[in-house]
């Protein structure tokens, strides 16, 4: 029976290890080590460390600082944080990131808002208009440096729910708008910004 239980266990990993995506419906993905982040995600270790349980992001409003899942997301997921942008003004979370197009979720503190957008990311440049895009939906929200904002994104059956603190949210069709439906995890910032407790998750 024990053995049993032992081979049960065994397969379970070897397929969360195996599998295409960066969360699987039996395990919900968590970052807390520096291996991890090695080995999960395409870094530059100048731009993103991982310091005490902290995901620490450093970038330049010409050099924006960017991270990259290796694995992609599954087709319906739940991303949860906690972010603190200590310096400059923009913190971006790129869902669905395939072929060079993706969907900006973002707190801008210049216009004070929050925004869902059609984003292009071209590895190889910072050169304006290869990275970033268009904005397609934005709500107010009173954003400040050295402040802790809670992040929660939804997409469930091509509809997605970007919120911070429960309180100011945006949805949006991926259909309606053209927005990418698979793809990859990334983050960026124009100056630094802390993560912590980061939960991805299979819904």
């Amino acid at each position: 029976m024990r053995n049993q239980i032992s081979i049960v266990f065994l397969l379970q990993l070897l397929l969360f290890s195996c599998s295409g995506t960066i969360s699987t419906v039996k395990k919900e993905y968590t970052l807390n080590t520096s291996s991890k982040l090695k080995s999960d995600w395409r870094i530059n270790s100048k731009e993103w460390i991982l310091k005490n349980d902290t995901i620490i992001g450093t970038g330049s409003p010409s050099e924006w600082g960017v991270l990259e899942s290796k694995k992609k997301l599954p087709k319906n997921y739940e991303i949860e944080f906690k972010a603190n942008m200590t310096k400059e003004s923009l913190f971006e979370v790129m869902l669905n990131l395939e072929k060079g197009n993706y969907i900006r979720t973002y707190l801008y503190q210049i216009d004070q808002n929050i925004v869902i957008g059609k984003g292009v990311y071209d590895i190889n440049s910072n050169e304006y208009g290869k990275r970033g895009g268009k904005s397609l939906f934005s709500k107010p929200i009173e954003l400040q440096n050295n402040k802790w904002y809670s992040v929660k994104i939804k997409v469930q059956n091509n509809q997605l729910l970007f919120s911070i603190d429960n309180k100011t949210s945006l949805e949006c069709s991926l259909e309606n708008k053209n927005l990418s439906q698979t793809g990859k995890l990334g983050f960026i910032t124009n100056g630094e910004v802390k993560i912590i407790d980061l939960k991805i998750k299979t819904i």
